[in-house]
């Protein structure tokens, strides 16, 4: 297996009653590659197909704001007989840049292994246009629509799971949590937009908490409207941490101890929250890696090879993809 930019590590793999925990810590490369090897051992379903071959997206809109396209890339793996599984991607950027690029070599990488992959856009805050929780609201709509066009993707709509990095992780793991809201005006209400399993990278997902990176404390002020003293119910509701209870869908997080914008404890007490509500989890903790290690800007390859072995094995536990 080819590990671009791979930390120095070994896989300890804990089996409990509620979760699997995967630590990491220093070893050597050669080490790493039979710690990964013997991981990917205890599920078949890890084999890694190379993206090489390339899968051309196709480009749909899956809502309108006010005038505004929301807009997303579908990757089809090849034609199958039976209902296949499927994940949305949702990017970073503090909700405030970024866009749905980034996870362009993760969406191949998902599809090429037998799932479609639809990797979303959502509306960015714009000079005080679009504050939180239009992100929240775009992200389940995209769930909708997937379920909404499950016949034409040939998607079980029972097994859709979400995955993202930073703020992504941060949408994706509310998805796991949230249900469709009420309301006239809400589109595709009668479909569900609650995920069946999350894969959070990095993830923001204690909102009450100041990041790390001073610099981004204004934007994420911006973005929720002021302080946490002063909208603490906008932060709440942005907190994935404060809403985890027995229902919450399995999880499978990763983080590095060295994150220099959202702290590992972040992470680390969400796993704890998840097994004391009785979720199972699986945690994926890597000593020297920063924020930005999980992915690969301007579309270089990358950012699949970081997470792909134990991203395969949680989403054939818990979705079974038709390859």
């Amino acid at each position: 297996m080819k590990l671009n930019r791979l930390l120095s590590l070994m896989i300890i793999v804990l089996l409990c009653s509620t979760s699997v925990l995967v630590f990491a810590q220093d070893a050597t490369p050669e080490a790493t590659e039979e710690a990964l090897a013997s991981c990917t051992a205890l599920h078949p379903c890890t084999t890694i197909l190379s993206t090489d071959g390339g899968i051309a997206p196709q480009a749909a809109v899956y809502g309108d704001v006010g005038g505004v396209e929301l807009t997303l890339d579908v990757y089809e793996p090849p034609p199958s007989d039976s209902p296949r599984a499927a994940v949305i991607l949702i990017h970073g950027g503090a909700g405030s840049f970024g866009d749905r690029s980034v996870e362009a070599d993760r969406a191949e990488g998902l599809a090429t292994n037998g799932y479609v992959a639809f990797n979303i856009d959502y509306r960015l805050l714009d000079e005080g246009k679009n504050p939180w929780p239009a992100q929240i609201e775009d992200a389940q709509l995209a769930v909708r629509w997937i379920r909404a066009n499950a016949a034409k993707y040939n998607v079980d709509p029972a097994r859709i799971c979400s995955l993202g990095h930073s703020f992504g992780g941060q949408l994706a793991a509310l998805l796991g949590e949230r249900e469709t809201p009420t309301g006239d005006k809400v589109p595709l209400a009668e479909y569900s937009s609650k995920v069946a399993c999350v894969v959070d990278i990095a993830g923001s997902l204690d909102s009450l908490r100041p990041i790390n990176d001073v610099t981004l404390q204004s934007v994420v002020t911006g973005l929720y409207g002021g302080t946490a003293y002063e909208v603490r119910d906008n932060y709440l509701s942005a907190s994935a941490l404060a809403q985890v209870d027995a229902n919450t869908a399995p999880f499978l997080i990763f983080h590095g101890a060295d994150d220099e914008n959202i702290s590992v404890e972040e992470s680390r007490q969400m796993v704890d929250a998840l097994h004391r509500a009785g979720v199972e989890v699986v945690y994926v903790e890597y000593p020297h890696a920063t924020h930005f290690y999980w992915i690969s800007f301007f579309k270089i390859k990358g950012s699949w090879d970081t997470v792909a072995p134990e991203t395969l094995a949680f989403l054939g536990h818990h979705l079974k993809a038709v390859k």
